[in-house]
């Protein structure tokens, strides 16, 4: 589709979180939306290589907004695979200690999970041994009722239906935002479009887009590499739902973890390996012009955080198949390495930095300046929040008393 000279409102990204952005201003009312995308085709990034899994409010701080978003956005997910018929997998998750240290923070998680609003449950190893027979805990587990998993391209690609069906949105790929042409018109790869309100939506590349209006200027973004394994096809190594790990607060990340996905694989990871680009899916492949500036920046981290600094000198080694296979073989009964092959899903966390204190940044961030909404840190849990953080989004920053409408 052709970029059109001007519309009421500009998406920029074409994520689940620009899409689903685009579906509430629809909603809302407003009656010409344009999504444009840098990729041919969506769902090339992180909104089509994540596992798919459905949080459930489980590891937030009540007062945050991916607390807040979380629950609320799993249910949302749901109910609109359901109606669309889209694969959905509502097989739960237990989160396993593998020693006694890790107790107190399975304690914790409970605790924020209730506060949360989430239903979990503690269970003991004859309880968890009936829901995940591998699965191995020290004395306790936690179980998640509400965790489920969907597949993440279908859910893109259903949305994007959605939009166009509607009449008054339109998806444009193959459009990259480059700059600004004035107070209301941007410059992209494929001309250049008037607007009257613009959303920043553009992932891992989200930074870039916000300081073109001067917006975020304190952080930095660093990406986190995610690489996956994949049980072999016919290897019997059975997984009900989800497998994880307690995971170490003090970081944004849950830990290498099992998930059986809404079509019936069985993943193991991901990792979470500081990359040297935005799209380094391979070793060095995807580095891009970055590279330097992210390794540096990596460096001056590792100095001054400690937190970073436990993770890059041990996510790395992951690399080594040995390393990852031990993080995996702790939490179950059984594990053998040659059952699970290398997957080519590979995902990177778009993570931002607040480079005034060197601290990652652990919440969503949402920052309006004139015209202009910016989505910032849209790191897990953004998929399963996403539906309901777009009505966050449109509710605080576009409604102006107007009902909101029925879905198109």
């Amino acid at each position: 589709m052709a970029l059109p000279q001007r519309t009421e409102v500009l998406v920029v990204g074409g994520g689940i979180i620009g899409l689903t952005i685009a579906r509430e201003l629809v909603f809302a009312g407003r009656s010409d939306v344009v999504v444009i995308d840098k990729e041919p085709e969506l769902g090339r990034h992180a909104s089509g290589r994540n596992s798919g899994v459905l949080h459930a409010g489980i590891y937030y701080a009540t007062d945050s907004l991916r607390a807040r978003s979380c629950l609320a956005g799993n249910r949302l997910m749901r109910a609109y695979c359901k109606e669309k018929g889209l694969p959905l997998l509502e097989a739960g998750k237990v989160v396993v200690a593998r020693s006694e240290a890790e107790l107190p923070t399975l304690e914790e998680l409970h605790r924020r999970a209730t506060a949360n609003g989430a239903r979990v449950r503690m269970i003991d190893e004859r309880e968890l041994a009936e829901i995940e027979p591998l699965a191995r805990t020290t004395g306790r587990a936690l179980h998640s009722l509400d965790t489920a998993v969907v597949d993440p391209k279908a859910v893109v690609a259903s949305l994007r239906e959605d939009l166009e069906a509607s009449g008054r949105a339109r998806v444009v790929t193959d459009c990259r935002f480059l700059a600004l042409a004035g107070p209301a018109s941007a410059d992209t790869s494929a001309g250049t479009i008037g607007f009257e309100r613009i959303v920043n939506a553009a992932g891992a590349y989200c930074d870039e887009v916000a300081r073109a209006f001067g917006v975020g200027a304190r952080y930095r973004l660093i990406p986190f590499k995610g690489i996956y394994r994949r049980l072999r096809r016919g290897a019997d190594f059975p997984v009900n739902g989800n497998i994880y790990p307690v995971p170490d607060m003090r970081n944004p990340f849950l830990g290498v973890h099992f998930t059986r996905s809404a079509h019936g694989d069985v993943y193991v990871g991901p990792t979470a390996i500081p990359a040297l680009g935005r799209e380094n899916y391979g070793l060095l492949r995807g580095a891009g012009r970055e590279g330097v500036r992210i390794a540096l920046e990596d460096a001056a981290l590792f100095v001054r955080n400690r937190k970073f600094r436990s993770v890059a000198l041990t996510e790395p080694r992951k690399y080594v198949p040995a390393f990852f296979h031990r993080d995996a073989a702790r939490l179950v009964k059984r594990y053998d390495p040659a059952l699970f092959e290398r997957a080519e899903k590979v995902g990177i966390r778009p993570q931002l930095v607040d480079w005034r204190t060197k601290e990652l940044v652990m919440d969503f961030v949402v920052e309006a300046k004139d015209a202009s909404v910016h989505v910032l840190n849209p790191i897990s849990p953004a998929f399963t929040s996403s539906m309901d953080l777009a009505r966050t989004i449109v509710r605080e920053h576009f409604m102006t008393g107007a009902a909101r409408g029925a879905p198109p």
